[in-house]
């Protein structure tokens, strides 16, 4: 059972002669009885990589901070569940399971993600898929609302990331730490984040991943940090969580 709270599209009366409205809001899904909500987020530039806002933490694949334009696309409040993920496939492949919280689904490579996500288009008609990187920076910036944090919302890391010095070694539920300023929440930590970018056009086997985790420093948390990993890589760190356009 697929059901679409609210409407994907709008009309903006005012659009026309405005020339400010967005196509796409704010839109809540269900699929077998589980809910899960897309964060609307309205295009335009940034600087990627090593801004100021970075510090003194940024690694070489940051540098140099670069303008980017960005379209329209939605991403996923959380990361993807451990509850939404057996709505979709039946099964549960997490390391770190809990009946009681609401843990975000991990020990996924990029591979088993692609199944997800052409199980749950099948059954939505709809058309997810896994953020591009810019995207994913551009959304845990905050998009247009951005102020430079060093992580996604806030300057202070234990705000909003659940990381190696507060996680006791475990996920934690998703959205139990403060949302950045688009209200999307775990975009520093929690579990690794995959992208759908591959590394080069040289290489498939390898893709981007984006957040850092439970067990990573507060450098490796930041929004700009950039790590790549293969495709058919799993473990008890490695999440994802959804875009649509």
């Amino acid at each position: 059972m697929i059901k679409i709270l609210k409407n994907l599209a709008f009309v903006c009366a005012l659009g026309v002669v405005l020339g400010s409205c967005s196509s796409i809001s704010d839109t809540e899904f269900e699929v077998n009885g589980v809910k899960f909500k897309m964060i609307a987020v309205e295009g335009g530039s940034f600087m990627m990589g090593a801004t100021l806002g970075q510090g003194k933490d940024v690694c070489e694949n940051e540098k140099p901070a670069h303008k980017v334009i960005v379209d329209d696309f939605m991403i996923g409040e959380t990361e993807v569940t451990q509850e939404l993920w057996f709505a979709v496939m039946g099964n549960n492949p997490s390391y770190f399971k809990s009946s009681e919280e609401n843990l975000p689904v991990e020990n996924v490579s990029w591979n088993d993600v692609q199944g997800f996500i052409k199980k749950l288009n099948e059954i939505t008609g709809q058309q997810f898929r896994l953020p591009y990187e810019v995207e994913w920076e551009y959304a845990a910036r905050g998009g247009k609302k951005s102020t430079d944090k060093k992580y996604a919302g806030s300057d202070d890391v234990n705000e909003v990331a659940w990381y190696q010095d507060n996680a006791g070694g475990k996920t934690h539920a998703v959205a139990t730490k403060k949302a950045n300023e688009l209200g999307i929440y775990d975009m520093s930590g929690n579990v690794y984040e995959w992208c759908m970018d591959f590394c080069s056009v040289y290489d498939s086997n390898v893709c981007k991943m984006r957040s850092g985790s439970y067990s990573n420093s507060s450098e490796i948390v930041r929004v700009s940090f950039r790590h790549s990993l293969n495709v058919y890589s799993r473990g008890e760190y490695l999440g994802f969580r959804l875009a649509l356009h």
